[in-house]
């Protein structure tokens, strides 16, 4: 579509060219080994996608170390064993003319469902406050830590280059460890990783400086932000960063290196505001159990979810931060502010589906590309809709987040059956990706 926007190459740093602008973010399944090897599963799984039209995919949490996986089989990039599956699974991708971006990442503290390699709390975090929506326990990590992560991550983006993925991405955004230590409403720390902001950013400023040392200044590096923390979903806890505190660090990003901002929202996963959209308790009340064990206010949570009369409570406390915000394109004022104040690329997420609303926000210059996850789920094949003239794809994401809720138990993928002539062709499109092919 000449002259299309949306449809228009973008250059990513030095040597990363996508041939439009849309990205598949981040979104995680269990479609792995439990040693955290990745399997033919979720090689299909991100074809889909390579195959819809995506320019390219950013992939699902990707530990590096297994310890920090958020739930067992998730696939990590921790050995150079792996990196031949890694391997296969670029070339995959890399057939129908999408990049593969390798987001780099580590749970501290916010880890859901721990594997036997992890089975025992506290988790490594910048504090030693438990979590506050499930209260997972975590400790302080030292200063030697500190440095044996750094290493870790640096080792992860040369584990990337050397499998012939086409770049990385830092997770730091949505409470995992990187957040732990940015945001001023977690990290309580009194050495020079907490306090000020620049401190509190130390951290995730060495990891770029040691992944640049490693794998030089060509290979991609993009960092993913939550552009407001939002911390207060619990009325007592501190509200984190704001907004301009995080145009700093997108800044002192981009000055060691980085090349693209990707922007986000909230310092916790899941969060009001992300994935945007609806919270079903119906659905809660049979998956939330197998959360239970895994954090202090657990089982609080549960009844909450479970018993109808205390849904308004929890109900009260998750959608009052969604008041007079849009769905789609939730984060698109910060976008824009950040990407006045960087000179590099800035990608956006945040419910998006619509062709219109994506180009509006190009042509504005409100940032450069956007990330998608929830709406291709619901539609692998967006982007060949939207080439096919659609402004929103014939059966629209509707937005209830069944695709999350299910993710501690069962398989990723839509759950919402009115998208569905029935149940059966719900269910057979979710085991679509359990082929040896």
């Amino acid at each position: 579509m000449s002259g299309d926007i949306l449809f228009s190459p973008l250059k990513l740093g030095k040597n990363l060219r996508i041939k439009n602008r849309v990205l598949r973010s981040n979104i995680s399944g269990r479609f792995d080994n439990d040693d955290g090897s990745l399997t033919q599963t979720r090689i299909n799984w991100e074809t889909k996608f390579a195959k819809g039209g995506v320019g390219a995919i950013i992939s699902s949490y990707v530990p590096v170390l297994i310890e920090g996986r958020i739930i067992a089989g998730y696939a990590t990039i921790h050995t150079d064993e792996f990196i031949p599956l890694w391997e296969k699974l670029g070339k995959a991708v890399h057939k129908h003319r999408a990049k593969y971006i390798l987001q780099l990442s580590h749970s501290g503290r916010q880890m859901d469902l721990p594997g036997i390699h992890n089975q025992i709390r506290p988790t490594l975090s910048s504090t030693s406050k438990a979590e506050s929506l499930h209260g997972f326990l975590c400790r302080a990590m030292s200063a030697g830590e500190i440095g044996w992560l750094v290493e870790a991550f640096a080792q992860g983006a040369r584990r990337a280059r050397e499998a012939g993925l086409d770049g990385v991405e830092l997770h730091a955004a949505n409470g995992y460890l990187f957040t732990q230590f940015l945001s001023s409403g977690i990290n309580d720390r009194r050495d020079h990783y907490g306090g000020s902001l620049r401190n509190r950013a130390r951290f995730l400023l060495e990891v770029i400086s040691a992944i640049r040392a490693t794998v030089g200044p060509d290979f991609h590096l993009q960092v993913k932000l939550s552009a407001i923390d939002r911390n207060n979903v619990l009325p007592w806890e501190g509200k984190g960063n704001d907004l301009a505190d995080t145009i700093k660090v997108a800044k002192w990003c981009e000055a060691l290196g980085a090349d693209a901002i990707h922007v986000s929202t909230g310092s916790l996963f899941p969060h009001p505001l992300n994935p945007p959209g609806d919270l079903p308790f119906e659905l809660l009340a049979v998956t939330y159990d197998a959360m239970i064990s895994s954090g202090v206010h657990g089982f609080r949570n549960f009844l909450l979810f479970r018993y109808p009369m205390l849904r308004p409570i929890f109900k009260w406390l998750w959608f009052r931060m969604k008041r007079g915000l849009p769905v789609e394109g939730v984060s698109t004022p910060e976008a824009a502010a950040i990407k006045k104040a960087v000179s590099i690329p800035v990608i956006s997420t945040g419910g998006y589906q619509t062709a219109s609303t994506i180009r509006t926000g190009l042509e504005n210059g409100h940032f450069d590309a956007v990330a998608i996850a929830r709406s291709l789920v619901a539609n692998n094949d967006l982007v060949k809709q939207w080439q096919g003239g659609r402004e929103l794809p014939e059966r629209p994401c509707t937005y209830c987040n069944k695709c999350l809720l299910n993710a501690p138990k069962n398989p990723m993928g839509c759950y919402e059956e009115s998208r569905f002539a029935n149940h059966e062709e719900m269910v057979a499109e979710l085991m679509s990706v359990y082929s040896d092919r």
